[in-house]
């Protein structure tokens, strides 16, 4: 938030804002920062708690990541794919994309996505064209990015249909959806549908840098891959983060939480008309002026309404918001009317 002392008003990641904390037990969760002992069996307690979270998530098996979506992404690939077999990714994906690829000693075959002059930003995936790809290279696992960074979510639901026709795993990079399974009025989620799905707490749930899930709805286990990949000594207190975020989320506070979020959003939204808006996720608030390009509504918003944005481009500059952007917070956006 903006301070006396001239702070700059953050709607970027990660969107607790240094304030929001699931519960008051975390927040100095690193004086409780230990690692394995003898006096009780965490590793138990660990797999205990990641068995109810697949129980909220509806999902074979969840597991809890302390080295971000990357590590899930890694993961799921090294799961996915053998040495030398295909893995099919977006050109412009994270770069944990393709580096889970080398790891795995994969293939790695590109596509892409268009474009959208108007934004700046890329369209979601013509299930046509991602057809055109399976049909030709025959990939064993393909990676899907939805929500985008800016909110442009793709139909995973045909997308997995069209994996299961050829026979590919679908991964799916989540990492900013983490919201979606909590709210009817957000899109749906890819856990339902997708073999993996890599969500980020940090992002927009109101978890602590770099908290994050791996969901698994196949018949594949992640877990020696995981083991592979992951420390042997992780931080307790930050997986106990985890297992409270999870049930803040599934409660009816967290749930309430997520609503009036989204109604101050819509709020927001019909009192800067003056602005134009897009994208299918309400939580990333992906704006335009006419007359300005995205880089330079960025530097108005910086120096003269003291506002730091998450992500510009030439056509438009997006805010991010989520689980700790408050009411108060949303209302001093209000003066954007002045644009």
């Amino acid at each position: 938030m903006l301070r006396k002392n001239n702070r700059k008003l953050l709607f970027t990641t990660p969107s607790h804002d240094g304030k929001l904390c699931i519960t008051h037990k975390f927040y100095q969760w690193y004086r409780n920062d230990i690692s394995e002992t003898d006096a009780y069996n965490p590793e138990y307690e660990l797999e205990m708690s990641e068995k109810r979270a697949a129980q909220i998530y509806k999902t074979k098996s969840t597991h809890y990541l302390t080295n971000g979506s990357t590590s899930g992404i890694i993961a799921a690939v090294l799961t996915c794919c053998k040495q030398g077999e295909k893995l099919l990714i977006w050109e412009n994906s994270h770069p944990c994309h393709r580096n889970a690829g080398i790891l795995a000693g994969a293939n790695i075959v590109e596509y892409q996505l268009e474009l959208n002059q108007d934004w700046g930003v890329y369209e979601s995936i013509n299930v046509n064209k991602l057809e055109e790809h399976l049909n030709t290279h025959e990939p064993k696992a393909v990676i899907i990015t939805s929500p985008t960074y800016e909110g442009i979510v793709s139909d995973i639901e045909s997308i997995s249909d069209l994996c299961k026709k050829y026979n590919t795993r679908l991964i799916v990079d989540e990492a900013h959806g983490v919201l979606y399974p909590f709210s009817d009025k957000l899109p749906q989620s890819a856990i339902p549908f997708a073999d993996f799905t890599v969500q980020s707490l940090h992002k927009t749930a109101g978890g602590i840098n770099p908290t994050a899930l791996l969901h698994c709805n196949c018949e594949l286990s992640p877990k020696k891959a995981l083991n592979m990949i992951n420390t042997t000594s992780p931080s307790y207190p930050m997986l106990a983060t985890i297992e409270a975020n999870i049930n803040y989320l599934n409660s009816k506070k967290g749930k309430k939480a997520i609503d009036s979020l989204i109604l101050n959003l819509e709020t927001l939204r019909l009192s800067l008309s003056n602005l134009d808006f897009f994208g299918d996720d309400i939580t990333k608030i992906l704006i335009k002026k006419r007359g300005l390009s995205g880089y330079k509504l960025s530097q108005i918003l910086y120096e003269k309404f003291n506002i730091e944005d998450e992500r510009t481009n030439e056509k438009s500059t997006m805010l991010l918001t989520g689980l700790g952007t408050t009411k108060e917070k949303l209302n001093r956006l209000s003066k954007l009317k002045k644009l």
